[in-house]
């Protein structure tokens, strides 16, 4: 018997809640390289239907999301917000609900010079991993709103692939 989700394919978007959606926009495509695909919003209810399906107080107006696709990886969903109960600030984290978003890269050192002349906040310097990630260089950025992001890079590939039947998804080898 098959254990978890019928049909699963994987992840087709993460979507992200933003304070600029211009600001926003710079940085997916301008620092990233993602290409916008399309744009929707405003979206506002008179009932509760805000709440219901999207968890936000019901008043909330959804100004505007835009989709953004990002080579072979997933899809970025990104939303602007006026908040009818005010915001908070992104997670840390070790917060509940705390993420990243890690972005895998061929040349690391390339890719860490371009965020550096975009101006990118870099969080301290590389790190070698070890253990099951020997092979892999990262370091944690941020976006100009404050979520963190990580890129990544293990062109070699990691130590636990050499005995794992099992391998994680890698977006350099998407199929296998």
């Amino acid at each position: 018997m098959t254990t978890g989700m019928p049909g699963l394919r994987g992840v087709e978007h993460i979507g992200i809640t933003v304070p600029d959606l211009e600001e926003a926009e710079r940085f997916f495509v301008d620092v990233l390289g993602c290409e916008r695909v399309y744009s929707l919003g405003p979206f506002q209810s008179d009932d509760d239907w805000m709440s219901v399906h999207l968890g936000v107080h019901p008043r909330t107006v959804m100004r505007e999301l835009r989709f953004y696709r990002c080579r072979t990886g997933a899809n970025f969903e990104v939303f602007q917000y006026e908040a009818a109960d005010g915001q908070s600030p992104p997670p840390r984290n070790s917060d509940i609900g705390g993420h990243h978003v890690a972005l895998y890269v061929d040349d690391f050192d390339a890719a860490l010079e371009h965020l550096r002349r975009h101006d990118i906040e870099i969080m301290g310097e590389p790190t070698l991993s070890s253990s099951h990630s020997l092979g892999q260089t990262w370091v944690y950025f941020r976006a100009p709103w404050g979520m963190q992001f990580e890129l990544v890079s293990f062109p070699n590939g990691k130590a636990y692939e050499a005995t794992s039947p099992v391998k994680l998804w890698h977006p350099a080898r998407p199929t296998e």
